[in-house]
């Protein structure tokens, strides 16, 4: 099964940065939504990319953010980004019989510092500093491993991480139409907004 989509996580010094294409693909070829949100705010620290499957993935996304709002409810304090991927890992493994097709990117800012994991459709979970997911992610993954050798600030990763997805849509079809940006640091999630993206992209044209 192909998943068209590319969504990319990035651990960063002061956070974790996300960036997404947004178009949805039903099947192989028919493009069935230009703007569709595949990064979603899960708490205050805590965002999530999908990929696979809108229904399923977006079933996980209110599964968890119902488990965040619950913990901090019962607890008085946020749930670390390592409880809320294990909630999701043993919620994707229960569905095993009938998996759900959805991978996922987790990542926040917590007592522990930024952390970002990727998460399979049958729960297996890994700690990434540099990920992709998606029918495209071999091509951003490729550019991301060979322009990026360390550890970069937040705002000086957005230009690579979108270079990323647009070097995704240049050769994998079922990614496309445009770019999303969001990141999580010690002030919470934020999006970056339509006049910030197209800064991004004029910076990126002047540099061709």
């Amino acid at each position: 099964m192909k998943w068209g989509t590319t969504t990319i996580g990035m651990t960063c010094l002061e956070g974790v940065l996300f960036a997404t294409d947004t178009r949805v693909v039903q099947g192989m070829r028919f493009i069935a939504h230009k703007k569709g949100k595949k990064i979603h705010k899960v708490d205050d620290h805590i965002a999530m990319t999908i990929a696979g499957t809108v229904a399923d993935a977006q079933v996980l996304v209110d599964v968890l953010r119902y488990q965040a709002r619950m913990f901090r409810l019962e607890r008085g304090f946020r749930i670390p980004v390592r409880s809320l991927v294990s909630l999701a890992s043993i919620f994707l493994f229960r569905s095993r019989l009938f998996p759900m097709s959805v991978q996922a990117l987790i990542g926040g800012v917590d007592g522990h510092g930024a952390e970002l994991h990727q998460i399979d459709p049958l729960g297996g979970t890994t700690k990434e500093d540099v990920i992709a997911t998606g029918s495209g992610s071999p091509l951003a993954l490729g550019f991301l491993e060979s322009s990026l050798r360390k550890k970069v600030r937040l705002y000086d990763a957005i230009p690579y991480a979108v270079q990323a997805i647009l070097v995704a849509m240049s050769r994998d079809t079922a990614t496309g139409n445009d770019f999303e940006v969001a990141m999580v640091d010690a002030n919470g999630y934020r999006e970056l907004s339509d006049e910030e993206r197209n800064k991004v992209a004029s910076l990126l044209k002047e540099r061709k």
